[in-house]
């Protein structure tokens, strides 16, 4: 499951974009499977910053995620085809990653799920025990 489809991509940045990022054989049309295994691994982006807080795979897809899953598969895809790397596409990814950072520090939130509810949070506290010495100084066992 991605947070967001070939589909969600096209509306978002136009047909005429998504022609120029995944068309690498010149066919004149988007190749989706370009644009499926882009917003794959912008999942798995996605997921790297959420883990730890939030219980995976988020379903439904809160709607933020969606766009930002694209903003971040349409930066990965820059630089293959001719395609450069934009202020503005930069800033689109540097933003996105900047809320994944926010959110997995618990510091801004998913927002409502298209349901309604929250994004289920996890509770993996970690917690450490300092225990006893298993060393000393000089190397040997207490």
């Amino acid at each position: 499951m991605t947070y967001a489809t070939p589909v969600d991509l096209i509306n978002r940045f136009g047909e005429k974009e998504a022609l120029a990022l995944t068309d690498r054989a010149y066919t004149g049309v988007v190749d989706e499977a370009v644009l499926a295994d882009a917003l794959a691994w912008a999942t798995a982006e996605v997921d790297g910053y959420l883990s730890g807080r939030y219980a995976l795979p988020l379903a439904p897809v809160p709607r933020i995620l969606t766009g930002y899953a694209c903003d971040i598969a349409r930066y990965q895809l820059c630089g293959t085809g001719g395609v450069v790397v934009t202020e503005e596409i930069r800033a689109r990814y540097q933003d996105a990653i900047k809320f994944l950072r926010l959110a997995a520090e618990g510091k801004v939130s998913l927002g409502g799920m298209p349901s309604g509810e929250t994004a289920q949070t996890t509770d993996n506290a970690v917690v450490f025990n300092a225990g006893s010495k298993v060393f000393g100084r000089d190397g040997g066992a207490f």
